[in-house]
C-alpha cells in the first residue's frame, strides 16, 4: 500500500502520467484517512519549503564564520504538482499530464495578426527564427518596425522564445507596459488590466505604460517574475519559470491563487463553462496544478478534497459548497 509521503514524491516527478492519476484517484477514494494523510503531508511539505531560505541563510553564516563551505540542506524548490487549499484547511490534487495535440509546422511571418479562440493554442515562427506560443483567447500582432520586431499583445498570454540578434531588438507592447529583449525566453500575460512577465532565459527590461521617459525600467533575469497591477503597483518575485510555461503542455500551475482566478482561466480553455454558484467558495486558495483534460474531470478531482460539489446546469458546470 502506497502511503501519503510516497504519493507526494511520486506526483512531483516531471513524467507523471494518466496511470499515476488514475491510481492516485483510486487511493484517495479508498478511505477518508488517505485524503487526511495526504493533506497533512502536503502541509509539512510547505512548512519545510517555507523554512528552506532561513536554513540556507543560517548555514551560510555558520560556514562563513567557520571559514569553510557548507552545502545547503535544501536546494531550490522543485515544481509542485499537488493541490493544497489554504481556506478551511482543504487541499486537492490534479496530477494527470495531458499533452496538447501537435501544432504542425510553424508558419513564417513578417507582419501578421494572430488570434486564438477558447481552448485553442497556436505556435508561430517569425522570419528570424523566434517562436511564439499563444495561449487560449489571445490576440497579438507581429511586425517589423525599422530594425526591430514589435509585438502588440492586445489581450492574453504568450511564451516568446526570441532568437539572439543584437541588431534587431524585440519588443512586446501591452496596455500595461512594454517588454524589451535581445535573445531570451519569457512569458507575458496581459489580462483584465494586469501584466505578468516571467523570464526563463536571458534578460528583459519592463517599462510600465505612462512611465517617465527618464525612469529606469525593471530588469528581470532567469527565474524572476514581475507583476504589474491595475494600480501600477509593481511586485517582483523569484519563481520556477517552467511552472508558468506549463500551459503549453496542458497544465495550469498555481501558487496560493483564489478559486475565482482558477475558474476564469479554466473557462478560457474549455467551451463548457464552469460557474461558482456559492460566494463562500470564491476565496478558497489553491496551490498546485490543474490538468486540462476536460472540465468534468477537473471539477470531479477538485470535489475529492475541496469543500465543493459539482452539478450540471444549462450554463455548463456549477460549483456549490458541500
Amino acid at each position: 500500500m502506497i502511503d501519503a509521503a510516497a504519493w507526494v514524491a511520486r506526483l512531483d516527478t516531471p513524467d507523471v502520467g494518466e496511470t499515476d492519476a488514475a491510481e492516485f484517484d483510486a487511493w484517495l477514494a479508498a478511505a477518508p484517512v488517505n485524503a487526511q494523510a495526504y493533506r497533512r503531508t502536503i502541509a509539512l511539505w510547505h512548512e519545510l519549503e517555507a523554512a528552506a531560505p532561513q536554513v540556507r541563510e543560517e548555514l551560510a553564516q555558520r560556514s562563513k564564520a567557520a571559514g569553510r563551505v557548507v552545502r545547503p540542506l535544501f536546494g531550490q524548490p522543485r515544481r509542485r504538482f499537488m493541490f493544497a487549499g489554504a481556506a478551511a484547511a482543504v487541499a486537492a490534487a490534479l496530477v494527470v499530464v495531458v499533452a496538447l495535440p501537435p501544432t504542425g509546422p510553424a508558419p513564417e511571418i513578417t507582419n501578421q495578426t494572430f488570434a486564438t479562440a477558447k481552448g485553442q493554442h497556436q505556435r508561430v515562427k517569425l522570419a528570424d527564427g523566434s517562436v511564439i506560443d499563444l495561449n487560449a483567447e489571445t490576440k497579438l500582432t507581429a511586425r517589423i518596425s525599422g530594425s526591430e520586431w514589435r509585438i502588440t499583445l492586445a489581450e492574453g498570454e504568450a511564451v516568446f522564445d526570441v532568437a539572439s540578434d543584437k541588431t534587431r531588438p524585440f519588443t512586446v507592447d501591452t496596455a500595461q507596459g512594454a517588454v524589451r529583449v535581445v535573445g531570451t525566453q519569457f512569458d507575458v500575460r496581459s489580462r483584465d488590466g494586469e501584466l505578468t512577465v516571467t523570464v526563463a532565459r536571458g534578460k528583459v527590461a519592463v517599462r510600465s505604460a505612462g512611465a517617465d521617459a527618464s525612469a529606469e525600467p525593471v530588469f528581470l533575469t532567469p527565474g524572476m517574475q514581475l507583476s504589474l497591477g491595475a494600480t501600477k503597483t509593481e511586485a517582483v518575485a523569484h519563481v520556477d519559470p517552467q511552472a508558468t510555461f506549463a500551459w503549453r503542455e496542458g497544465r495550469l500551475v498555481y501558487r496560493d491563487q483564489p478559486l475565482t482566478a482558477v475558474v476564469a482561466d479554466l473557462n478560457r480553455q474549455f467551451p463548457e463553462q464552469i460557474t461558482i454558484g456559492d460566494p463562500a467558495l470564491d476565496q478558497i486558495r489553491i496551490t498546485g496544478v490543474i490538468v486540462l483534460d476536460n472540465p468534468q474531470a477537473v471539477t470531479t478531482r477538485l470535489a475529492l478534497m475541496l469543500p465543493l460539489r459539482t452539478i450540471s446546469s444549462d450554463r455548463g458546470l456549477l460549483l456549490l459548497k458541500k
